[in-house]
């Protein structure tokens, strides 16, 4: 119920790929500055800890000494009030799904996965003493640290920014789909002005284009049987932003561009990101 809640207030916050972008990367910021607090890093970071006030607190307190049955339960809803880094972190990141059904999804896996881990941890913390504790708290902040830089690495993608890690190492590292010799391009096949970009369930084939500079260009955008977020296609640089149909081609226009200059695409997640050199 709270994924879901939180789904639906973050669809009126994302209302566009700039907005996800930004939300993204505050979700990010704020994954990671948890995660320094749990390493205690610096006392700054003690400000990455949302506290509840103080009377929910104290009614907490009160209402865990009940015995009835309905007291576990009602304890349970409030573990959402706890200012517990991991549990924010999956809150911050549900809000920033824009999508009832998906928050819903998101609470209710981490709920399902972590109950079996924290109940061995808080059976074994009790018998064997703070020490496991330390330890598990410990891997917790490294795996938080290593979600605040993935969801921050996908909110620089949206953005389009070069800085990103996929396109720094798309630039540095290129794949084999970016070094194939040109007659294998798949745009050849199509009419003078215009490049082809397949859109397949685990990303953009190819993940770099080559057009010519200052000419205007027609991008056919063909999907096949594809259901994964790389139908939500963005150029962030102009604006453009369209939920591809499963299976068909759309078409986008390029404006010219300067020769060695470089547009990015992502999906709306920064999943999958791909680009278009032009020489």
């Amino acid at each position: 119920m709270l994924g879901a809640l939180l789904g639906w207030l973050g669809s009126f916050l994302t209302l566009s790929p700039m907005t996800r972008a930004m939300l993204m990367i505050a979700i990010g910021i704020f994954m990671i500055g948890n995660a320094l607090r749990m390493f205690n890093v610096h006392p700054i970071f003690r400000y990455f800890s949302i506290e509840p006030p103080k009377f929910i607190t104290r009614y907490i307190r009160r209402t865990a000494k009940g015995t009835d049955t309905a007291t576990p339960l009602f304890l349970g809803a409030l573990t959402v009030f706890i200012p517990c880094g991991v549990t924010q972190a999956m809150m911050a990141t549900a809000l920033g799904t824009g999508s009832v059904v998906m928050g819903a999804a998101l609470m209710f896996a981490f709920v399902l996965g972590t109950s079996p881990v924290f109940f061995v941890v808080a059976y074994l913390t009790t018998e064997l003493g703070s020490r496991l504790e330390k330890l598990f708290m410990r891997f917790v902040a490294v795996v938080l640290l290593i979600l605040g830089f993935v969801t921050l690495d996908g909110g620089l993608n949206v953005l389009g920014s070069p800085l990103s890690f996929q396109n720094l190492t798309r630039n540095l590292l290129p794949s084999n789909s970016d070094s194939a010799p040109v007659a294998e391009s798949p745009q050849l096949s199509t009419p003078e002005g215009e490049i082809t970009l397949n859109v397949e369930d685990n990303g953009y084939v190819p993940s770099t284009l080559k057009a010519p500079a200052g000419k205007v260009l027609t991008l056919n955008l063909i999907t096949n049987q594809t259901y994964s977020c790389a139908r939500d296609f963005v150029i962030p640089a102009l604006d453009y932003y369209q939920l591809l149909p499963d299976t068909g081609t759309v078409q986008v226009s390029i404006p010219a561009q300067e020769k060695g200059s470089t547009l990015f695409f992502t999906c709306s997640m920064g999943m999958y990101t791909g680009q278009i050199v032009f020489e």
